[in-house]
């Protein structure tokens, strides 16, 4: 079986780790994003699946554009049976879609027609979903509506955030893609269109989103925190400083001042007001230092948020 793969981070690198050992599986070439500037501009950043696919002497593609002439002709040497897509970045062209034999599948961390989009694994947990999934579709030239070949559902743990709720919904994909694989190469498939009308889509996470100011319910408070874990985190503006949040919790206090205001710190933590419950931050990070627990705040830092 051969299998042209597209995709750029870490989740998508598992996935396609997975199809490398596979020994029925051949792997004609890996198309991902270009290699990025590093966070100080010096160096240039390989992407995950990048590294995966260099280590295992594959054939690499990184592209500016997928309609690049020279791009085109490279890909169209290559005979393909399927086209497997996870988290690439970019739409993929309907000339890319239409090279593979049998078909271009996407993974898809969501339950499709639900959280369409780049950011999936967010939505579901700033929207406090008790469930999600994966689905496998047979792409189309549309974002995300194309028919359904299967989905699988997972429970969402009450201490998932972005990195676990990925980690897990990988793993899924991983347990299920040869069984996909093998299910549409033998046609043995009755595919489920998508109730258009039932969509929902997601809203790109930009770094931005991070800051917030407290004016919502601490349930909300707590999804965003799971939901910016890792990237691109979760902070708040205090004194003019811009303090990162790395552990968070519900209080059984209600809140007796208005969102946002502190209403003391010790040694469990800071504890601040929202429009219900007291949040209580019991890691935190000031710019250019490294974390601290709340005893390290309460410590050094009482005077700075009386």
């Amino acid at each position: 079986m051969n299998i042209i793969y597209a995709g750029t981070p870490f989740s998508s690198s598992k996935i396609l780790k997975h199809l490398i050992d596979d020994p029925s599986i051949n792997i004609k070439g890996v198309i991902t994003k270009p290699d990025k500037r590093g966070k100080r501009g010096k160096d240039l950043l390989e992407s995950e699946v990048c590294k995966i696919a260099k280590d295992a002497g594959l054939q690499i593609f990184k592209p500016q554009k997928l309609n690049e002439s020279e791009f085109m002709k490279q890909i169209n040497l290559l005979d393909v049976d399927y086209m497997v897509v996870v988290a690439y970045g970019n739409l993929i062209p309907g000339w890319l879609l239409e090279h593979p034999k049998i078909m271009a599948i996407n993974i898809h961390f969501s339950i499709l027609p639900k959280y369409r989009g780049s950011s999936p694994i967010q939505s579901t947990l700033l929207n406090g979903d008790r469930r999600t999934g994966v689905t496998f579709m047979k792409m189309s030239k549309k974002l995300d509506e194309g028919d359904i070949i299967s989905t699988y559902n997972l429970d969402i743990l009450a201490d998932d955030n972005k990195v676990t709720l990925e980690n897990r919904l990988t793993d899924l994909s991983i347990e299920k893609i040869n069984e996909v694989l093998i299910k549409t190469n033998k046609k043995d498939i009755a595919f489920k269109k998508q109730n258009h009308d039932m969509a929902s889509y997601c809203e790109k996470i930009f770094k931005e989103n991070s800051v917030t100011n407290f004016d919502d319910s601490s349930i909300d408070i707590i999804n965003k925190f799971k939901a910016f874990f890792e990237w691109p985190g979760m902070s708040f503006i205090y004194n003019d400083t811009v303090i990162k949040i790395h552990g968070i919790r519900i209080s059984r206090e209600k809140s007796c001042n208005s969102p946002g205001t502190i209403d003391r710190i010790d040694k469990s933590g800071l504890f601040i007001n929202t429009r219900d419950h007291k949040i209580v931050i019991t890691h935190l990070q000031f710019p250019n230092k490294n974390k601290i627990t709340s005893l390290d705040v309460f410590n050094s830092y009482s005077s700075f948020f009386k």
